[in-house]
């Protein structure tokens, strides 16, 4: 789970923020910028968008703050507006480029070439983000949502407008394309372990 839930805000800010105390939304922003940030970066993977969609993701929650119930931590709400904007900005891009989130798959670097690059650096051999990044897009959203944030299948469906099945195929294929770099990356580094290991007589 990342940090989103581990931030606690006091209800009597909220309560302030929805009335439009400036102070409050600024207190909310500083709590919650950094995560919203890096989720909008592991979506985008490109800084400039991140940004600008981590501006987008507070105009909304400024803008929306008084419908929050509080039935949840607000860090749950943050985050699903914050997610929420990230597929939105996905789902154009797909658009712009006359695909859909089925056609995805195929997209960016193809597994035995990003098996290559890291065997090419194999002091990053297990780095984790580096994987994540030779995913195409649907794949490495839905493996960080369902693995790092919590979400369900079913949540992730919803968030996405597709079926829980598509969610728990699109996870299967993203596993089986990482777990070849990852074993290699384990077996890199257990040899280099054991190499450095002085012999006992």
């Amino acid at each position: 789970m990342s940090r989103f839930t581990d931030i606690d805000i006091d209800a009597a800010i909220v309560k302030r923020a929805a009335q439009g105390d400036v102070r409050a939304h600024e207190i909310i922003y500083r709590a919650f910028s950094a995560p919203v940030y890096s989720i909008c970066l592991r979506f985008t993977r490109v800084p400039a968008h991140a940004e600008d969609l981590t501006q987008d993701t507070f105009i909304e929650i400024m803008r929306s703050i008084g419908s929050f119930r509080g039935d949840a931590p607000l860090g749950s709400w943050v985050r699903r507006v914050a997610v929420s904007k990230a597929l939105m900005f996905l789902r154009s891009a797909w658009q712009r480029r006359g695909q859909s989130l089925d056609d995805d798959w195929e997209e960016y670097l193809p597994a035995p070439d990003a098996r290559r690059a890291q065997a090419e650096r194999p002091e990053q051999a297990l780095d984790l983000d580096a994987a994540l990044a030779s995913l195409p897009d649907v794949g490495r959203a839905v493996v960080w949502l369902h693995d790092v944030e919590g979400f369900t299948h079913k949540e992730i469906a919803g968030l996405m407008g597709k079926t829980e099945s598509f969610s728990k195929s699109q996870l299967s294929r993203a596993y089986q394309r990482l777990r070849p770099m990852l074993e290699q990356g384990v077996a890199e580094a257990t040899g280099t372990m054991n190499s450095t290991m002085p012999e006992l007589c």
